[in-house]
């Protein structure tokens, strides 16, 4: 199964296209950002809809993703190989609106080498990026329990972690280190006393390891501070989430920018104004879910950069 075979169906697409170019006018001008290009399903409508004088700029980690923006040949469009942490790196007040869709593309969780997933085994690898940095299976071969509980605690909401990690310290110092999904899938399965219905005992764990080695929350994290100063005046910040951890990260930073600052040490001072106004917190229809059912955790979070800089 290689990646080119599989396919990838875009989660919100026209609603995410229409929240970003919303209030833009007929052909749009000016210079747009897709922070994670994944398959390229969000930039190719927007392309399609950007007028002559607009462009787009954008961001994956992934080889494969890099490879598939290669196909596209329209002038106005760019691509670099680097995290969407790196939008900091555009000028400031460069780009009308930046949108970041945050889910792992189907044909990286179907894909067995990539390591996503437990429904294939595969090397034990979930890097983003596999052009550089250590996978899954080389820091579990050297991490210790309380760092492996942590992880998969934290990013995964796991409350089994600690035996998780115990298990998987265990067997790598009887047998040698996991190297394979099936592997961490068995083990896991052993290590959970309970399951949730309708869900593998293996998925919190996968989760956390995947966020874990690609810094995923924390890139998120730097990727919308820098949004704050790429955006121009009216630019909107569109942003898909598919779990609690990141949502919550995008929510509490869209409240934290939608409200003025008051300095207590300074009562008379004028405040600091607001950056931010949060416009709408969107959902898949069930006609969505029901034809893609990888949709039905998405919420997609809307916010326009005031004009006060």
């Amino acid at each position: 199964m290689t990646s080119t075979s599989l396919k990838h169906t875009t989660v919100l697409l026209d609603e995410a296209v229409d929240a970003l170019l919303g209030g833009a006018g007929p052909e749009p001008a000016g210079t747009w950002v897709d922070g994670t290009f994944g398959r390229g399903g969000h930039s190719r409508l927007i392309l399609l809809r950007l007028g002559p004088g607009g462009r787009l700029v954008a961001f994956d980690k992934d080889p494969e993703a890099i490879a598939e923006a290669t196909r596209i040949t329209d002038a106005r469009f760019s691509i670099r190989h680097e995290g969407f942490r790196h939008l900091a790196d555009l000028p400031a007040g460069s780009a009308a609106g930046v949108l970041m869709d945050l889910g792992v593309s189907s044909p990286q969780i179907d894909s067995p080498g990539r390591g996503f997933s437990f429904r294939f085994d595969g090397p034990l690898d979930m890097r983003m990026d596999t052009t550089r940095g250590e996978s899954v299976a080389d820091w579990l071969a050297t991490a210790e329990v309380g760092q492996i509980a942590e992880v998969i605690r934290d990013y995964g909401e796991e409350r089994f972690a600690g035996p998780i990690a115990k298990a998987i310290v265990a067997r790598r110092e009887e047998r040698g280190p996991l190297a394979t999904t099936a592997e961490l899938a068995d083990l896991v399965a052993g290590a959970v006393k309970t399951r949730e219905p309708g869900q593998n005992p293996a998925t919190r764990t996968f989760q956390a390891l995947r966020i874990f080695i690609n810094a995923e929350l924390e890139e998120l994290q730097q990727a919308l501070e820098a949004s704050l100063s790429v955006l121009q005046p009216g630019g909107r910040l569109v942003v898909i989430s598919f779990h609690s951890l990141e949502d919550r990260i995008v929510k509490q930073f869209i409240a934290k920018h939608s409200k003025e600052v008051f300095d207590r040490r300074a009562p008379f001072a004028k405040p600091q104004a607001m950056k931010l106004v949060a416009l709408d917190r969107i959902k898949p229809s069930a006609a969505e879910v029901e034809a893609n059912p990888r949709a039905r955790s998405a919420i997609m979070r809307v916010a326009e950069r005031t004009a006060t800089v």
